[in-house]
């Protein structure tokens, strides 16, 4: 079911799927709330799914303030969760969406029962990594999305997926197209403006998933192990010959880990 509210003056686009415990999926940058369709097939009988279009994704409109933060953002997944009358959750984001997930946990802790990470980091961006970003905002800028997609959506599949499967790949790009250069540079600013919240994860008091993949080069598996002792209780799973998209490469292994870590995180 799709749903939609206003937030200040921004529409705010969603879908809820199934019923049950209570259970968000976050996307990523460059994609929308449909990049979850595999996980949304499988997890549907087990609990209530609710995936938002963050702020220039999807059927959601843009937030056009000015200097906007990633708070900006955990604060729009808030207000839909009151808007739907939740008091707690799981909170799982892919990527950026796990950036969104730790400004969260870090604002409304006590309205977690568990979060987690798929492809994502806690730390913040280096400087070698700003430096990308920023020359990804010019190349949008002076190309545009479509030509800005095609040159790096590519690089976040392994190898043998980018073999086997290059028609899916295209249809990510494809779908890109619908994005605004204004939306995909407000997305890199946040990014790199986001500050390091390990301490987010020292602090936890709820389990913590970390989705890592051994062939990702956006959030390498040397990086994200550096993190992962800091919770009090850490799911760790580690997909073999996965990029930086295991809902798409490998759905079925994350699926499983997925239902596992909400199974484990409503008994405990």
């Amino acid at each position: 079911m799709q749903k939609q509210f206003q937030y200040k003056s921004t529409n705010i686009s969603y879908n809820i799927h199934g019923k049950g415990k209570a259970v968000v999926l976050i996307h990523g940058f460059a994609e929308d709330s449909e990049v979850w369709n595999e996980q949304v097939n499988f997890l549907q009988k087990n609990c209530q799914l609710i995936i938002p279009d963050l702020p220039g994704s999807g059927k959601s409109g843009f937030l056009s303030e000015e200097n906007a933060v990633i708070e900006d953002y955990a604060k729009i997944i808030n207000a839909l969760l009151e808007n739907e009358q939740i008091n707690n959750c799981i909170m799982i984001g892919h990527s950026m969406g796990g950036y969104v997930t730790l400004a969260f946990a870090d604002l409304f802790p006590g309205k977690l029962n568990g979060f987690g990470f798929v492809h994502s980091t806690a730390f913040a961006d280096d400087e070698k990594k700003k430096e990308a970003r920023a020359k990804g905002i010019k190349f949008i800028e002076e190309h545009g999305v479509y030509s800005f997609l095609k040159n790096t959506t590519p690089n976040l599949f392994a190898q043998k997926f980018k073999d086997e499967q290059p028609e899916k790949i295209s249809e990510l790009i494809e779908k890109g197209k619908l994005f605004t250069k204004e939306a995909l540079i407000q997305y890199y600013r946040i990014m790199i403006n986001r500050p390091d919240r390990t301490n987010v994860l020292t602090n936890s008091n709820v389990p913590v998933l970390f989705v890592i993949g051994t062939e990702d080069v956006a959030a390498p598996m040397q990086d994200l192990l550096q993190q992962v002792h800091l919770p009090k209780v850490s799911d760790i799973h580690i997909i073999k010959e996965a990029g930086h998209m295991s809902m798409l490469e490998k759905p079925l292994e994350l699926n499983e880990k997925l239902l596992q870590f909400i199974n484990f995180t409503q008994n405990s």
